[in-house]
């Protein structure tokens, strides 16, 4: 991978910049480097305070309940923005879903639209017995955390009201 990220390097270096000159040992540059992260890779495993913790995320059978998947996303710093959810049962057939494209905003807020559209549309559908899963922990936190520390914002609320947390 070093090889061809250099070899790369090099080339647009070569073309873009005037008085690039290659090493004269370009293997051994490679080497270096490679040597370079092998040492940054080993202090960190022995040195990491703060291992990462690996949660791992699959689908649950929900057996006599409806799961709804909700999610929103961003592109571009926020310029272009969209939500979607999908509801299925137990026997994992798809129910009914929707993608929605919204105006532009962060991705937590994508996240937050779509929870909010997903809960409305299971309202005016009459669904009981209903899983709701994200994969935005933040927003998670802010719904079902009342020790949150800061404004939560207004779809928050209208989340929490929606699902009779408050």
């Amino acid at each position: 991978m070093a090889t061809c990220q250099f070899m790369w390097m090099w080339r647009n270096k070569a073309i873009f910049e005037d008085d690039f000159q290659r090493p004269s040992n370009p293997i051994l540059a490679i080497q270096n480097f490679s040597g370079e992260i092998k040492i940054a890779n080993s202090h960190m495993l022995h040195h990491n305070a703060n291992p990462k913790e690996t949660i791992y995320i699959n689908w649950k059978k929900p057996d006599g309940w409806i799961k709804l998947n909700s999610d929103g996303a961003c592109r571009g710093g926020g310029d272009t923005s969209g939500c979607g959810g999908l509801f299925h049962n137990s026997d994992e057939r798809w129910i009914k879903g929707y993608i929605k494209k919204i105006k532009a905003c962060d991705a937590l807020h994508a996240e937050m639209w779509g929870m909010y559209i997903d809960l409305d549309l299971e309202c005016k559908e009459h669904i009981c017995h209903l899983i709701v899963e994200s994969d935005s922990k933040i927003l998670i936190d802010m719904i079902m955390d009342n020790k949150f520390n800061g404004t939560l914002p207004t779809l928050v609320w209208r989340v929490r009201n929606m699902l009779a947390l408050d």
